[in-house]
Formats: C-alpha cells, sequence, structure tokens
C-alpha cells in the first residue's frame, strides 16, 4: 500500500489479476495512471471450468452422495435433466460470458444478470433492478462473478435471497465481501438455501474459527477457482507493455470510475 504513489515517472500499470479492487482501496493509487486488468486466457478457461464442476456438482447431487459415503449410507437421489436446471450468472464479463456458454452446450437453462444488457446466443440477459429480480425468481443455482464495486459489495443479502426460489444454491468465485454472511448463514440454517460452495472470503485465509469451515450445507475452498497462467499470461502482460512504449493504450483498461 502506498508504494505506487512513490513513483512519479509511473507510465502504466498492469494487474496481474482480473479484479483491481483491491488496488483502487488504495487511498493513495496514483489515478491519473493507466490501469489494465489482466484478461488471462489460462484464467478465463480454468473459470468456466470451476463453474462447470460447482453447478454439475449441485445438479447431481455429487455433495449428497460424498455426504452419504461418509455414513455409509446407500441411496439414490431422482436424477433430473440439465434442461429442468437453471443458472443465473451475476456478472456477464469476461468470466461470465465464457461460464455461460459452457453451461448452455451442457443443455442448461442459462440466464445472466449485468449492468449493461449483454447479448449471448442461448442465454437470457437482465439488467437494472426489476432485471435482477426476474433473473432470481427462476434461478436454481445462482453463481456470481461480479466485478466488486460500491454497488455490488453485500449484494448476496437477505433480500436478494429471499427472491431466489426455496432450496436454491448460491455459489460465489468472485470476493467475499459480495456476500453478507449471517444472511446466507440464516438462509442456510432456514432452509431457504440447499447450499452455498465459497471460494472467496471478507479475511483470506478463511479462520479456524469461522462458522463457515463446519457448516453441513457450505462447501469450502481457498480462492482457487481461476489463478494466473504464468504461460498464458505473460504474452498478454508483454503485449500491454509494448504498446505503452510505442505511445498506443494499452489493452482491458479499466474505468476507474467504475472499478472495473
Amino acid at each position: 500500500s502506498g508504494v505506487l504513489a512513490t513513483l512519479p515517472r509511473l507510465k502504466f500499470i498492469q494487474s496481474l489479476w482480473m479484479g483491481v479492487n483491491d488496488l483502487l482501496l488504495d487511498e493513495t493509487f496514483p489515478r491519473h495512471v493507466p490501469l489494465s486488468r489482466l484478461v488471462d486466457p489460462g484464467m478465463v478457461a480454468a473459470m468456466g471450468e470451476t463453474v462447470l464442476a460447482h453447478v454439475l456438482d449441485l445438479h447431481r447431487d455429487l455433495y449428497r452422495y460424498r455426504d452419504q459415503q461418509i455414513r455409509r449410507e446407500w441411496h439414490k437421489f431422482p436424477q433430473r435433466r440439465a434442461q429442468e436446471c437453471r443458472v443465473g450468472i451475476l456478472g456477464l464479463g469476461v468470466l461470465g460470458t465464457d461460464a455461460a456458454k459452457k453451461l448452455r452446450a451442457l443443455g442448461f437453462q442459462v440466464a445472466g444478470w449485468s449492468r449493461r444488457l449483454k447479448t449471448i446466443e442461448g442465454v437470457d440477459g437482465y439488467t437494472g433492478a426489476e432485471g435482477l429480480k426476474s433473473l432470481l425468481s427462476e434461478t436454481n443455482i445462482l453463481v456470481c462473478l461480479l466485478p466488486l464495486t460500491d454497488s455490488t459489495t453485500g449484494i448476496i443479502n437477505k433480500a436478494l435471497i429471499a427472491e431466489l426460489p426455496r432450496g436454491a444454491s448460491v455459489v460465489n468465485l468472485s470476493r467475499g465481501a459480495h456476500i453478507v454472511e449471517q444472511d446466507l448463514l440464516d438462509a442456510l440454517d432456514g432452509g431457504h438455501l440447499s447450499r452455498a460452495v465459497l471460494d472467496v472470503f471478507n479475511v483470506e485465509p478463511l479462520a479456524p474459527s469461522h462458522p463457515f469451515w463446519v457448516h453441513p450445507r457450505i462447501t469450502v475452498t481457498p480462492h482457487v477457482a481461476a489463478v494466473t497462467d504464468p504461460v498464458t499470461s505473460l504474452p498478454k502482460v508483454v503485449e500491454n507493455i509494448e504498446r505503452v512504449c510505442s505511445g498506443r493504450q494499452p489493452r482491458d483498461l479499466v474505468n476507474i470510475e467504475s472499478g472495473y
């Protein structure tokens, strides 16, 4: 924190992650210097794989079979078709768009909500407060891939969860601050939500005493949904440096005001 402000000749900042909220939280961040987020093809592919893995885990009740194995129980759950399951994605940027297309390829019903309306073949697009309500009302599995901004902090709260059908699940792969933790726990304990998959948290590493670790309806992973891949990201970084050195605008510039 504060280091970038000490570099008076700084001409360009290349983030090594897609999210840049940690940089922008620094009050001394030099906002006049162009900032690019890293759109890493390897990270995009990995996130799509993670979304598929968790959606399939929930859709095919695989987590329930793992729980049964511990108890040595033999019980078969009804098999559902992908076409019967509606996945709602919050955030249709590069990551959300890729995940939506992959889910559609497997036959899932897919809808997405974004600040600006996006058009993706086979995906129902929504925007605005009323659009969010419409998406939530028919969502069985809600996946959060939003950037963290003032307007999205705490977006998965009691009011939003109440708009989901009873028995829905939540998958958060973006930032821990998107979720109001107690509201999520209350919804799980009360049975309105059937399960939550959490890869990101307000404080990381997650404290050993945190209730998420031992909650029977929560899956915890240690912020591994998608990490920067040096092999696929390096060409992107080099290209942007070359563009800046030759007087051209770097790719994937961040709008400082919007936060992404």
